[in-house]
């Protein structure tokens, strides 16, 4: 994008020299002559001639009191300025030509003029005032057919749209620019756009997509010398294939990187240095403030007034040469104040980008990890689940329900870690659906009695009648809280009482307060222990860490889920007395609904079905078919999305079983594939949910599910059921 108004200049000095068929020296106007010697020494980067021979071309254009031209100079000294990253100068030049142009006829050069006032505040972050020169820009394109600067201003307001977080409507307009047919300039732009949403898609986490975007991105700038568009398209692939792990890629771009930054380095160090610009504005105001005086002068002899208004007239003068000079030398200190700050504020985002990366990293770290322990977790609880099935002696019982219950605590450490990622990486989302309050406390209270009943434990449950039946909310971050809760409050007791209550604590129309509160008769929990104990991977004691067990991370998921969904979370706890959790939460009334869940539990839906399960892994291979065809459903095995797309454009089926993560192309890109011409038949997804995934963006590539890997066997049969039917 840097390039763009070099692009721009040179566009400019064409529309100028069109306006001479015939060009002779002894007949050659001075104005586009200096303009047209101010391009030469751009193309050889001598930026200090270029920017005498603009103000050459203004000095002429005023003497002779041609407006337009003087216009048309200030532009182009403008888009000197915009080159050498002087962008408050730029601005003030440009709003003089805009002044200018303002009394004449609009044209094309009026319209470039707005455009690189937008560009100036767009790199300044001003975001809002960018788009109004835009869109007068855009004004004046709509009645001047120049299709090159159209597309040029549709690019920018892709990028501004971004930066606002519009991303989707940016993105429109990036994939309109990569559509249109290829032209002589067209490259230009199509390399910006697809690099803009090649960084769209790496920010949304899809690599593979972001990947080919920017390699295309990368294949157009080769046609322009554009070197600065090409350095951050290389940093952006290095980064994609660093978050894909594959580091070797990532070094080879990264290294290409920074030999095309130290090439542009020495190039923009070439341009002019900072004293010979200074020299270069100095000499500038003054020729200002001579103009000034010249044409009081001038004013003096044509009025002929007398000599107290001459008198009074060069004390003006003075004043204001003395009040130039003054506001010269306050400029010349606040842009040197203003260098200061920037280069603390620069300072201090390197700091807070450091930080969020090692946030980032970390976060990545710890789902990764969770992500990849699930797959031999999976072939652990299924052959598991499948040896139990298969009635085994009585001598391995025992230690195959202990190898499930490892398994299962295993399960729920790992569900935990990636829970408190997807918390603290704002990557989670409050759903809302009718559910009955009632129904789900007893639910709760039902699948815990086992573990109430083993500790000797009284375990009740007291709810208000005042309190509604149906509520609009989500039901799911409600039983996750309460089970972590109860399941604490009866791991900690023996031989005691644990209640849970929710009390009505006041009701409008459409909403009810309602007041939680689980209490135990347990070891209760220290004062000093009290404030940490939400903290991740905190407990009250290493030797209740030993005796009890447990990661340390249920109370902090409970504190950040009570707090997500509007509440806070509070504690009373006394030594060897026990413990009382409690928070109140304002919930949203629901409409009635009787109508219940149909359960599929008859195996005859599933005899002679036939599936075809696109899994990768050997182990999985064999679990998920064993638990298949214990069902008496046929099962036919591919190990990657090339072979699924063919295997299902040649047969039917009447289910298949995709894996998310697959050698080649990955499992969404073949469902997608699949779609274009099979609309109907049920493809559900098999994956290890990660921090980057959630089951909504699963279901956008055309799935009809989602099974969690390691499988539960209710909820696979029963999901497998309800696609089927």
């Amino acid at each position: 994008m840097k390039h763009l108004p070099l692009f721009f200049i040179l566009l400019f000095s064409t529309l100028l020299s069109a306006q001479h068929d015939k060009l002779v020296p002894e007949k050659i106007d001075s104005v586009d002559y200096y303009i047209q010697l101010a391009n030469f020494n751009l193309k050889i980067n001598n930026y200090q001639n270029a920017l005498e021979s603009s103000q050459h071309a203004i000095e002429v254009s005023q003497k002779r009191g041609n407006k337009e031209q003087e216009a048309n100079a200030y532009t182009f000294l403008g888009s000197i300025y915009f080159e050498l990253k002087k962008y408050d100068d730029a601005i003030e030049t440009y709003v003089r030509s805009i002044s200018l142009y303002n009394d004449l006829e609009p044209s094309t050069e009026q319209a470039y003029c707005y455009y690189n006032l937008g560009l100036c505040y767009m790199e300044k972050g001003k975001y809002g005032v960018a788009e109004i020169y835009f869109d007068k820009a855009n004004a004046i394109y709509e009645t001047i057919d120049i299709p090159d600067a159209k597309e040029l201003l549709n690019l920018q307001k892709g990028i501004l749209y971004k930066a606002k977080g519009k991303t989707q409507l940016a993105a429109t307009i990036f994939n309109s620019i990569i559509a249109k047919p290829d032209n002589d300039d067209s490259f230009k732009t199509k390399a910006e756009a697809l690099y803009q949403v090649g960084l769209i898609e790496f920010e949304a986490g899809r690599n593979n997509l972001a990947l080919n975007y920017l390699k295309r991105a990368l294949d157009l700038n080769s046609k322009s010398d554009n070197f600065e568009q090409k350095s951050k398209i290389l940093k952006l692939i290095s980064e994609t294939y660093e978050k894909m792990m594959d580091i070797d890629n990532s070094f080879i771009y990264l290294k290409k990187h920074l030999a095309l930054k130290d090439s542009i380095i020495r190039l923009n160090s070439q341009k002019i240095g900072a004293e010979a610009f200074e020299k270069f504005k100095e000499s500038e105001q003054m020729k200002t403030i001579k103009q000034k005086d010249k044409e009081n002068r001038e004013q003096k002899k044509l009025i002929k007034v007398s000599k107290l208004t001459s008198v009074l007239s060069i004390a003006l003068i003075t004043i204001l040469s003395l009040l130039s000079l003054s506001l010269y030398k306050n400029n010349i200190i606040r842009n040197r104040t203003n260098k200061q700050l920037q280069e603390k504020n620069t300072e201090l985002e390197i700091a807070k980008d450091k930080a969020e990366k090692a946030s980032q990293a970390r976060a990545e770290f710890l789902s990764t990890v969770s992500h990849e322990l699930r797959t031999p977790l999976n072939a652990i609880n299924g052959i598991t689940h499948l040896l139990i099935e298969e009635n085994p002696k009585k001598s391995q019982v025992e230690y195959l329900k202990s190898l499930k219950f490892s398994g299962n605590y295993l399960l729920t450490f790992i569900n935990e870690i990636l829970e408190i990622n997807r918390i603290e990486s704002n990557n989670i989302e409050i759903e809302n659906i009718c559910f009955n309050l009632r129904q789900l406390l007893t639910d709760i209270q039902n699948s815990l009695k086992e573990i109430a009943s083993q500790n000797n434990i009284d375990f009740g449950l007291e709810i208000d009648p005042e309190i509604s039946t149906t509520f609009s909310g989500d039901p799911t971050k409600l039983s996750q809280i309460f089970m972590n809760l109860i399941n604490n409050a009866l791991k900690f007791t023996e031989n005691g009482t644990v209640i849970v209550r929710a009390n009505l604590l006041g009701e409008t129309e459409n909403k009810q307060n309602i007041y939680f509160e689980i209490v135990d008769t347990g070891i209760g929990i220290p004062i000093e222990k009290q404030e940490i104990i939400f903290e991740s991977f905190s407990q009250g004691s290493v030797e209740i860490n030993r005796k009890y067990g447990g990661t340390g991370l249920g109370l902090a998921i409970v504190k950040r889920l009570v707090s997500l969904l509007g509440g806070t979370i509070k504690l009373e706890s006394t030594i060897s007395k026990g413990s009382n959790f409690n928070f109140s939460l304002e919930l949203e009334k629901g409409i009635e609904n009787n109508e219940s869940l149909k359960l599929f539990t008859d195996d005859s839906d599933f005899i002679d079905k036939k599936v075809l399960l696109v899994e990768d892994n050997k182990i999985n291979q064999m679990v998920t078919r064993k638990m298949l065809e214990k069902k008496q459903i046929q099962c036919e095995i591919v190990d990657n999305g090339e072979d699924a797309i063919e295997a299902v454009r040649s047969n039917r089926y009447d289910l298949i079983l995709m894996d998310v993560h697959l050698p080649g192309i990955n499992g969404t890109i073949a469902t997608q594939s699949i779609r274009k011409f099979d609309k109907k038949t049920p493809i559900i997804a098999l994956t290890a949910i990660s921090l980057n995934e959630n089951r909504e963006m699963l279901l956008s590539f055309g799935m009809t599910d989602v099974i969690t890997k390691p499988f539960n066997p209710e909820v696979f049969y029963r999901i497998i059921a309800e696609s089927m039917s």
